[in-house]
């Protein structure tokens, strides 16, 4: 979505350094961010129905617990809850 925190230095720092590592160790999964168009939302198809399970999603009185929302979300996009799956260990 071209959120500022999305496209930081730090993100942008973080991904190059994992991505390096990925390829010197030869574990997980190299990642590649691509930019989104901003003023063109026809042009990104998850747009219009980020911003409508969005509104549906969310509490205006109060805040929600993280399945609480997610719950919320796979409600109003039409699609079946699902547990998260485990870390075998620490994610660094």
């Amino acid at each position: 979505d071209n959120a500022g925190w999305h496209i930081s230095r730090a993100v942008r720092a973080w991904l190059r350094a994992h991505n390096r590592r990925v390829k010197a160790t030869g574990v997980g999964v190299r990642l590649i961010a691509c930019r989104l168009p901003v003023k063109r939302p026809w042009r990104n198809p998850l747009a219009p129905k980020w911003a409508h399970g969005k509104r549906r999603a969310v509490s205006l009185d109060r805040t929600l617990t993280a399945r609480e929302t997610a719950e919320r979300a796979c409600a109003a996009l039409g699609c079946a809850y699902e547990d998260h799956l485990a870390l075998p260990q620490q994610a660094t």
